[in-house]
Parts: structure tokens; C-alpha cells; sequence
């Protein structure tokens, strides 16, 4: 069973109905999947849920897009510090369509919740299986400057973000958040493994990420590394052998594969051009050996 249907069971979320009942896909992320938790770390939990079909498909119900009334468009859910048997759960599950775009963008926490271990999938359907055996299809190299950005602003907050509560016992420990600062270093070591090998692995860098949570790295050294890879990985973008931009009818093919798999045909639903030439092309064939026939008898 899902953990939003545990949690929702006991009363301690209050999610939509139709994500309890259309979850799809859980994962845990954070500290755990990039395998240097700590007893204190919160457990970080992302997905996807397949709402009602009239949500992905408002014009169903008759709604004009931009006319009238507009139905209010369901994208996330979240809650943060859920509490159960001594964990706190922050919880972040999306709508399947805001899934998809946000993978396809490489989004770098959408990425790596395609890319966790399989020690850290905690519920997985038919559908979820399709999109994570798919997972590579979702990489290209704009995942350099999303990472990028990403991997600036945990320098940023290191900078400029006032530490409160237990992060200010570590700022007065190490002189800096020391998690932001493996944060920094972890993006910049995706992003180029990304552009390398076209894949992800989250835990191969863990005993590095796990020094500088411990304060064995200075706010120097994380900015000096920022500097020296951002050089090296702009060399690496422009010799990647990934694509430049996502395979956009690729993945969107896949999403309507799993939309079907959770509903069924959809052919009342959606126009699926690559179904409908496939139709008319086959018509033609046969209308054209039907004149053939008539023209061998004259």
C-alpha cells in the first residue's frame, strides 16, 4: 500500500481524494536516496497520481479552455512535517500531466526521483514501472543549466539565508549551512554525469557528500569547486552526446501509453495523430487495391 493511503488511513493528511486513489508512483528522496541520511534527516517523499479523467480531459464536462468558469487546475499536492512513529514526512505528489513537464524540463528534483535506488521506491504500479524502465528518455543536455541554477542558489543561501534552529547550530559549528553546501557539489556531480553517461546514479558520490556534511569541506573549497566544474562541464556540455532539446513526441507518447493503461482507450478523449494517419494510411491502401482489382477487370 502507498504511504499517502497509510498516512490518509490514520487521519494525519488531508489529501484530495482522487490523489489517494490515483496514486501512481512514491519515492523517497533527499539525504536517504543520495545514501548519507542521518538519524535526524526527514523523510522526503515525491510522486505522481493519476487524477480523474475529467481533470486531465476538462472538456469532458463541457468546459471551454479561456470561456466562462474555469475549473481549477489540480498540479500538486503537498504537506510538510507530517508526523509518524518518531519520522517527519514532507510529502510532494504531482499530478501525472505536471509530472511529465516537469521531467521533461529536467527539473533536477523531478530527475532524481526518476532516478532514486530501488531500495528508496516505496510504491510503484504498472504505470509507475512504465515511466521509470523509461527514465533516460527524459534526459538532454538542458540539464546542464537547470543543474546549473540549482547548484548557484545553494551557494546563494549559504550566502545570504538567515540559518534558524538547528540550522544555525551547524552554521556556528562549521561556519557555513554545510547543507547547502553538499547540496552545491551533489548537483554539479549529477549534471555531469548526466552529460557523460546519459544516465544517473545518486549514490555514487555519497562518502564525498557525506565529508562535507561533517564539516570537512570550508565554504571556500565548495565556491572553488563551483568554479573549476562549472568550467569543465560548459567543455562537456558542448561535447555531449545527448540531445540538445527533450524528444518531446517520444514522452509524450508515453504519457498517453500510461494514461491508457490507467483508463483505457482514450480515443473519445484526446486526437492521437500518429493513430489517425496510421488509420488513413491503411484506407488508402485499400482503396487503392480495390481500383486496382476494378481496373484488372476492365
Amino acid at each position: 500500500m502507498s504511504y499517502i493511503k497509510i498516512l490518509n488511513k490514520k487521519g494525519l493528511i488531508t489529501p484530495p481524494k482522487h490523489v489517494v486513489n490515483g496514486i501512481q508512483f512514491e519515492v523517497v528522496m533527499g539525504s536517504v536516496a543520495y545514501g548519507v541520511t542521518s538519524n535526524e534527516s526527514d523523510i522526503d517523499i515525491y510522486g505522481f497520481s493519476i487524477p480523474n479523467k475529467e481533470i486531465i480531459f476538462p472538456h469532458l464536462n463541457g468546459e471551454i479552455l479561456g470561456f466562462g468558469t474555469q475549473t481549477q487546475r489540480f498540479e500538486q499536492y503537498q504537506q510538510h512535517h507530517v508526523k509518524k512513529d518518531n519520522k517527519v514526512y514532507d510529502l510532494n505528489i504531482y499530478n501525472i500531466i505536471k509530472y511529465f513537464q516537469l521531467c521533461m524540463e529536467n527539473n533536477p528534483n523531478m530527475i532524481d526521483s526518476l532516478f532514486v535506488p530501488r531500495r528508496c521506491v516505496l510504491f510503484s504500479t504498472k504505470v509507475g514501472e512504465m515511466v521509470r524502465e523509461n527514465r533516460k528518455l527524459f534526459l538532454h543536455k538542458g540539464a546542464w543549466f537547470k543543474f546549473k541554477g540549482y547548484a548557484y542558489s545553494q551557494i546563494h543561501k549559504i550566502k545570504t539565508k538567515k540559518p534558524e534552529g538547528k540550522r544555525k547550530e551547524i552554521v556556528d559549528k562549521f561556519g557555513y549551512d554545510v547543507k547547502f553546501g553538499y547540496h552545491c557539489v551533489r548537483l554539479l556531480n549529477e549534471v555531469e554525469m548526466i552529460l557523460i553517461e546519459g544516465d544517473l546514479d545518486l549514490e555514487r558520490n555519497r562518502e564525498q557528500l557525506k565529508s562535507i556534511r561533517r564539516g570537512e569541506w570550508t565554504i571556500e573549497d565548495i565556491s572553488n569547486y563551483f568554479n573549476s566544474k562549472e568550467i569543465e562541464l560548459e567543455k562537456l556540455y558542448t561535447n555531449s552526446n545527448l540531445r540538445y532539446s527533450p524528444d518531446e513526441e517520444s514522452i509524450k507518447q508515453l504519457l498517453l501509453n500510461c494514461l491508457e493503461e490507467h483508463f483505457g482507450s482514450l480515443s473519445k478523449c484526446v486526437f492521437i495523430p500518429n493513430k489517425v494517419e496510421n488509420i488513413l494510411k491503411d484506407l488508402e491502401l485499400f482503396i487503392d487495391s480495390i481500383n486496382n482489382k476494378y481496373k484488372e477487370k476492365i
